[in-house]
């Protein structure tokens, strides 16, 4: 725990923070300078107004900027869903395309052993030109 003094509108203030000094410093000068910008846009704010308008101010960054990390998270979430959605269906691609080589490499065997029967076939097929002698029969 850092322990840390720092000067706004002229008042010093001793803080316990988990953050660096320096940090806190240059916040506190922010704060000062914030004051000091609403003070001057008139005559009858006073410090204390002007510092209770600093923050309302910084409440509405802060909250502003809340709901934009809300809004950033649901699109990240949306994005993750979709990239899930998509691997899915990419995976299922990649499954149909494998099944469907697997039965082009079927449908192509089983037309080459069709090929080869039909080449067998007309090689044991008795042709015209061929002579064949007949065995003299007994009697």
């Amino acid at each position: 725990m850092n322990k840390v003094r720092v000067t706004i509108c002229g008042k010093e203030y001793a803080l316990k923070t988990e953050e660096t000094a320096s940090y806190f410093i240059a916040l506190a000068q922010k704060v000062e300078r914030t004051i000091d910008s609403m003070a001057a846009q008139s005559d009858s704010i006073t410090i204390q107004s002007a510092a209770v308008l600093t923050a309302l101010s910084a409440f509405d960054d802060a909250q502003k900027a809340n709901e934009s990390i809300d809004n950033i998270r649901t699109q990240i979430k949306e994005y993750v869903d979709e990239a899930c959605a998509a691997r899915a269906e990419r995976d299922e691609a990649v499954k149909e395309t494998e099944a469907l080589k697997a039965r082009i490499t079927e449908l192509e065997n089983e037309l080459n052993i069709e090929k080869m029967k039909k080449t067998i076939d007309s090689q044991l097929e008795p042709t015209d030109n061929v002579n064949v002698k007949e065995s003299p029969r007994k009697k």
